[in-house]
This record gives structure tokens, C-alpha cells and sequence, in this order.
């Protein structure tokens, strides 16, 4: 614990989630040793890669796209989305091979021409939630059991703090709301049409990996990636959503969702994939979980916002006014507000949830809503 503690007392100063992964990838390497590494946000509920990224030691940025085109495209042992539920959340390649890292179609036509000997990788989660990724890699020598445990028990930790930078900004809302933008891939995930509205979208986009196109204009790795996960969907390799979220380099949410259309005789179409700003559906859970909130506390929040009286609260939930003012002063606590204006004001500004919703309880992997949405399905 004395040995995590350094890593986390590191990532606790970072001003941002970029910050966060240098001083936790610095600190780590004393303790771990490794080659190279990558670090990477996470969308808590698609779990699909989003901004920030931090690439250190790693070759060109083609190699960095065939990574994760193998990763969400082919067969691979422990894939991030399978290490995401696992009682551990962390593994390494050759410990999870038996000493065969070729089993894995990734080492194979990845990391293996990269000179890569081990890889360990981790997924910072808070419960169900993945809020970030982790590869190291070593070109000598495989991880220790240690080395997976000392790992694991940094999962949570980082997730916390990493979560934090998911709160909105505090600054003034903008009037009006951007048109979508779309871009559209080839069936061999080539980018072959774009719009202006997307260009001014990506514009806006952190730096990151990013890769040339027929189109004049570099795509960052997670643009490319919703676009491969619709790609996987369609194969029939996953059954999630080709969504994610990222943020801006303003602390602003846009949504980035694909789907895998189809040509006449049912043949494999392109993949069309939008980029615009946030919806309130889509950043309700993102904003709960950033501020540590329950379920329960975000219908409280929502209802709140709306201008409901204590008692009316009660009512709409089915429960007492007491059970409602103890929520009230915990959400406060976490929101770091005194009053329901100051609530307001940090959580439901026009630019962030401008149109707000009927509350919605928080939906959890393997619990299915009530009512069916429609969605684009990743």
C-alpha cells in the first residue's frame, strides 16, 4: 500500500487527465518497470477510448491504429472489455497465455514486429465503470504476479481521480447549438466524405494519435475507434453501443456515434458516423458519476432543477421529505454547493443540459430499462 500510495499522491496533484497519466506513468515505472506504455481515457459506459491519450515510447501512428483496429476487430485473449468485468482488472499477456503470447492476434501482427515481450494491462474502473486503460509493455523479461497485484490495487485509486475531470467547466454557457457533423468510412474503414460541420467539431479535439486521410485532414484514434467498434458490431463480434464521449479542449462534451449501414441485398455498406455537442441524455450519467453521485441522488439533482418543492420530490419517488433532505446535504457535499441555485448553476447550465429530461434512474450493465430505446448499437 505504501508503494501504490506514491502513485496516487502523484496523480492527486495532475491539473488535468492528461497530467494525470505522465505523473502516474512516471511514478509507476519505478515500481513496475517497463519499455513503453499507453494510457488512455475511457467513456464510463461504452468503455470505448476517448481523449486524453498518452503514448510513450511507441512507434508510428499506424501502429498505434492496428492496435486497436485488432483489439475491438479480431480475436484476442483478454480483451479490454472482457477485463473490465473481471473480479481482477488487470492482466498480463503471457500469464494469461501460459508463456504463449501468440495466442493473441494482436501479439501476433502487432507487438511482436514492435519487439514487444510482455504486455500488462489494466483497466481503471469504479464498479462497473471504466474511466480509463492501461498497456505497458516490456521488451525483456514477463510481469510478476506482483506486478499484476500492485496494478490491480491502483485501479480504483486512479479511476477517482480520473473521474473528477469529467465535471463541466465553470465558466459562462454559449447561446446556440452547433449543427452535427458526419463522416463517412468505406467498408475497408478508409475516411471518404466529411462534412464542414465535422471538420469544425474535430477542430476542437485534444491532440492525440491521429492518422491521415484522403480527405486533407488528420483523424484522432478516437473518431477512428467509434468507427471500428461499429465495424465490430456488425460482424457480429460485439453487441454495445459505437459511442463515446469526448471532451474538448474548452472542458466540453461532444458525442461521437456510429452505425454500420447496409447496401441493397443487404451487402456491407459504409459506416456513417456523427460528431455534435452532448445530448442531456447523454452526459446526465456522465456528470452523476464525475461528482460521485448515486441513482437515487441524480433523480433528487433532476428534479430539483426543475423547480420541485422538497415534498413534491417526496411524492414523485415514493419517499419522505426527510429521506429527501438527507440527499439534498449529501449531494451538496459531493457537488461542493451550499443551496439549490448553486446546484443548479454547476450542474444543469443551458450549454450542458439545455433542454433538461425526466429524471432517469442510472442504468447498470445486465439491468435493462423498463422501456426500450432506441439507440445506434455499437
Amino acid at each position: 500500500m505504501r508503494m501504490t500510495s506514491r502513485v496516487v499522491s502523484a496523480a492527486e496533484r495532475a491539473a488535468d487527465a492528461f497530467e494525470l497519466f505522465s505523473r502516474a506513468s512516471a511514478r509507476l515505472r519505478r515500481l513496475v518497470p517497463f519499455d513503453s506504455a499507453v494510457w488512455t481515457a475511457a467513456d464510463p459506459e461504452t468503455g470505448l477510448i476517448t481523449a486524453p491519450m498518452l503514448v510513450e515510447n511507441l512507434g508510428s501512428g499506424e501502429g498505434c491504429a492496428a492496435y486497436w483496429e485488432s483489439e475491438l476487430l479480431e480475436e484476442n485473449v483478454v480483451p479490454f472489455r472482457e477485463l473490465a468485468r473481471a473480479p481482477v482488472p488487470v492482466a498480463g499477456l503471457r500469464a494469461a497465455t501460459g508463456d504463449l503470447p501468440a495466442r493473441s492476434s494482436r501479439f501476433r501482427r502487432v507487438m511482436h514486429g514492435q519487439g514487444v515481450h510482455d504486455e500488462l494491462r489494466a483497466v481503471l474502473r469504479i464498479g462497473d465503470r471504466p474511466w480509463g486503460l492501461v498497456s505497458l509493455f516490456r521488451t525483456t523479461d514477463a510481469f510478476s504476479p506482483n506486478d499484476i497485484a500492485l496494478l490491480a490495487d491502483l485501479s480504483r485509486p486512479l479511476a477517482e481521480r480520473l473521474r473528477r475531470f469529467a465535471r463541466p467547466p465553470q465558466s459562462e454557457p454559449r447561446t446556440g447549438q452547433p449543427a452535427p457533423g458526419l463522416i463517412l468510412f468505406d467498408e475497408s474503414g478508409g475516411a471518404m466524405s466529411i462534412n464542414d460541420e465535422a471538420r469544425r467539431h474535430l477542430a476542437l479535439l485534444p491532440e492525440g494519435p491521429s492518422f491521415p486521410t484522403p480527405l486533407g485532414l488528420r483523424l484522432p484514434i478516437w473518431v477512428i475507434g467509434t468507427a471500428l467498434q461499429a465495424r465490430a458490431v456488425a460482424d457480429g463480434r460485439d453487441h454495445g453501443d459505437a459511442r463515446v464521449r469526448i471532451q474538448t479542449t474548452e472542458g466540453r462534451w461532444l458525442t461521437c456515434h456510429a452505425s454500420h449501414l447496409t447496401r441493397p441485398g443487404g451487402l456491407p455498406g459504409p459506416v456513417a458516423l456523427v460528431i455534435e455537442p452532448a445530448a442531456p441524455a447523454d452526459l446526465a450519467v456522465l456528470v452523476a458519476e464525475a461528482y460521485g453521485l448515486t441513482s437515487r441522488e441524480l433523480q433528487i439533482t433532476q428534479l430539483v432543477a426543475r423547480g420541485k418543492t422538497t415534498a413534491e420530490i417526496a411524492t414523485t419517488l415514493s419517499i419522505s421529505p426527510h429521506t429527501v433532505r438527507d440527499h439534498l446535504k449529501t449531494i451538496f457535499v459531493k457537488t461542493g454547493v451550499s443551496s439549490r441555485g448553486e446546484l443548479i448553476a454547476r450542474l444543469f447550465t443551458e450549454h450542458y443540459w439545455p433542454a433538461l429530461p425526466e429524471p432517469t434512474p442510472i442504468q447498470r450493465p445486465g439491468h435493462p430499462p423498463a422501456q426500450a430505446r432506441v439507440s445506434i448499437r455499437r
